[in-house]
């Protein structure tokens, strides 16, 4: 069985899928994802893998099929345009954030934001009085907004969502603390206003190399004498020890006496 990375839309992004033996880069294959069925785009070689689970691209796009998913594409700034402005008519409280045709023009999906439950009745029927095919409209929440929308992070590089993330992990505080980042939120939040998702990727190897540490607070013997741990410097593979004297030593675990 053989696998590839696969670039479905701006929600779905980069998977990895189970493919047939003939891709390869460039190629437009069929497949299924949780929304249903999609067209994407292969942007690696595909490589053999014992994985499971994976979801799978059943057969390559035909040149037909190619070019009625790109005129599809081109209706969707339209349908956006038309069901933004029957929103402001109606004076519904959200936001649209994106309009999506799925491949063979099933189904036209709105991507909207509300801080409030929204009766949108009167509004899928203009959508589908208009567009004449089945209308789903999906409340998302901010993560999602920030995926859509796009926008450059604190690093400077365009926000990961928005690059190749397929799926939110969960980020907590712990996080921030064990890798001794100040809890400011200008810092530490994307610009969904959430903890930022880089946070969760280097965590694991903090706590790896921070094993054998002694906590923050514990009361240790060095060579200069008692103190208690102030702080870990994880990549130095150091901790700061202050002595009862109020001085501060740096040391490496070996100069810590059992």
């Amino acid at each position: 069985m053989k696998s590839c990375y696969i670039k479905i839309d701006i929600l779905t992004s980069v998977i990895e899928m189970e493919v047939p033996e003939d891709v390869k880069v460039g190629d437009y294959i069929i497949g299924e994802v949780d929304k249903g069925a999609c067209m994407g785009m292969v942007v690696s070689e595909p490589q053999e893998t014992t994985k499971e689970g994976l979801k799978k691209a059943t057969r390559k796009a035909t040149e037909g099929e190619i070019s009625e998913h790109f005129s599809l594409k081109d209706k969707e700034k339209y349908a956006f345009d038309f069901c933004k402005k029957k929103i402001l008519e109606m004076n519904l409280p959200m936001k649209l954030l994106y309009a999506e045709y799925l491949f063979g023009g099933t189904k036209l999906l709105y991507y909207f934001v509300s801080e409030s439950r929204v009766d949108f009745r009167e509004l899928v029927k203009e959508l589908a009085k208009e567009f004449k095919i089945r209308i789903e409209l999906r409340q998302v929440g901010v993560r999602d907004e920030a995926k859509i929308v796009g926008g450059l992070g604190n690093c400077g590089n365009v926000c990961c969502c928005r690059r190749f993330l397929n799926a939110f992990s969960i980020v907590s505080i712990k996080m921030v603390k064990e890798q001794s980042l100040a809890l400011n939120p200008a810092k530490i939040s994307g610009i969904c206003g959430r903890l930022m998702c880089c946070l969760a990727y280097e965590f694991d190897m903090y706590m790896n190399c921070k094993k054998d540490f002694p906590k923050v607070g514990k009361k240790v013997t060095i060579q200069q004498g008692e103190g208690k741990v102030i702080k870990h410097n994880t990549l130095c593979s150091t901790i700061t020890v202050e002595l009862n004297d109020g001085k501060e030593v740096t040391v490496t675990l070996s100069d810590i006496r059992k």
